[in-house]
């Protein structure tokens, strides 16, 4: 999906820390939300297509989703995490 180099120099663009590849379950579960139309992201606007995977923050509070093997890395396109994943 992601090349190793590529994801070694991504890092988030809001606090320049280091950015992982989600894991499958946590894109099925992001996928299974927007299907239901539950998910929106930083800046407001519900998401209507599904990810094809996605890089998750450092801190585990925001995942920026990656589309046609392409990481968006813009801060308004990040989708919060929080109560999302094996923690909530």
């Amino acid at each position: 999906m992601i090349d190793q180099e590529l994801l070694d120099i991504l890092a988030c663009p809001e606090d320049k820390t280091p950015v992982k590849l989600a894991d499958d379950n946590l894109v099925a579960e992001i996928n299974r939300r927007i299907e239901a139309g539950s998910l929106k992201n930083r800046a407001g606007n519900p998401l209507e297509k599904p990810i094809d995977g996605g890089l998750v923050r450092e801190d585990g509070k925001y995942l920026y989703p990656i589309e046609d093997e392409i990481p968006i890395m813009l801060i308004a396109e990040a989708i919060p995490l929080e109560g999302i994943g094996p923690s909530s």
